[in-house]
């Protein structure tokens, strides 16, 4: 069960901090907890992880694809690895590896993308992955998830310890806007319905879950009353929800931090097109590439604020 919170501001928790407290809390209960790096411990916040459990923690370099097959291996074995890199390398550079060496072994591997879309910001276009989700995506049987806030991060690694399969989550490193009272949990595959509405759904996951509960709250003084969703797991999508939501409201908006082509919009609206088809519209990146700049300039730049939700519900809503 989640509980969300009534104002949205960064916490003071990072993500990064949120998911090295979860693995080593795992840690301490299971032995069988190993914790995979490429040369990104100090940014990824794993230092204390490796300080704790240096004979569970292993630093692979620069060499990501090298990192997913050792990951591979350690499973194959009895381990339960977690294998972190930039999001970027750790969907575009090790696609291979995570097709042929897990999913199609049928082994059990959990990676973690960091600093997906433009919460990359100075790292600039090689390093701002909009298409991380939409590349793995099409792999079958893997699990995709994107956390909302620390909160979230938390319970999410630690459910996946006791599953089976591939998974790969993508998550901001920093502060981002909390969303969830400490205690939620979160079942993996299930979109968290976090406001009631009637008029129109927005389906969220990662930072435009923030941006679409403020555009919920701008609309609702137009009277207009917007349904929001956290679907952090894009795959399996909640389809039982997805048609909920539909049949109620009529009308759905999605909202992420990544290309609209292949991404949390299109495995929407293929869920859509099965069960009620409805109007849509798709807040996210345009089928563009990234570049340097802060976070706030990003979400004006490639069109991710709430002011660009509202302008989608609005759309939606008219062609109802």
């Amino acid at each position: 069960m989640h509980s969300v919170l009534d104002f949205h501001e960064e916490g003071p928790v990072m993500m990064r901090e949120a998911y090295c407290q979860a693995l080593r809390a795992l840690a301490r209960e299971n032995g069988d907890i190993v914790a995979l790096d490429a040369d990104l411990v100090s940014s990824s916040g794993m230092k204390p992880f490796f300080m704790e459990f240096p004979d569970r923690a292993i630093q692979c370099g620069i060499a990501e694809a090298n990192m997913i097959g050792i990951a591979a291996g350690l499973s194959a074995v009895g381990k339960i690895p977690y294998a972190h890199s930039f999001a970027c390398f750790a969907s575009r550079r090790t696609c291979d590896q995570i097709m042929i060496s897990a999913a199609y072994a049928r082994l059990n591997v959990r990676i973690v993308g960091s600093d997906p879309g433009i919460t990359a910001t100075y790292n600039g276009g090689t390093h701002m992955p909009f298409e991380d989700m939409g590349v793995l995506r099409s792999i079958p049987g893997i699990t995709l998830i994107e956390p909302a806030d620390p909160v979230a991060v938390r319970d999410i690694t630690a459910r996946l310890a006791s599953q089976y399969g591939v998974f790969y989550m993508r998550l901001a490193r920093k502060n981002v806007k909390a969303i969830y009272a400490e205690g939620s949990t979160f079942e993996i595959g299930r979109g968290a319905l976090l406001r009631p509405g009637g008029d129109v759904t927005v389906i969220a996951s990662g930072i435009m879950v923030a941006e679409a509960l403020k555009a919920a709250d701008i609309l609702h003084a137009d009277g207009v009353s917007v349904r929001v969703v956290d679907m952090f797991t894009w795959k399996p999508i909640d389809d039982a929800l997805i048609a909920e939501c539909a049949t109620q409201t009529g009308a759905i908006v999605t909202a992420e931090n990544h290309n609209i082509f292949g991404g949390l919009g299109s495995a929407v609206a293929e869920s859509v097109v099965k069960g009620t088809p409805v109007p849509m519209e798709m807040v996210g990146v345009r089928d563009r590439f990234g570049q340097v700049g802060t976070e706030e300039y990003l979400r004006r730049e490639y069109a991710l604020t709430a002011l660009d939700i509202v302008e989608a519900i609005r759309r939606a809503i008219a062609r109802k």
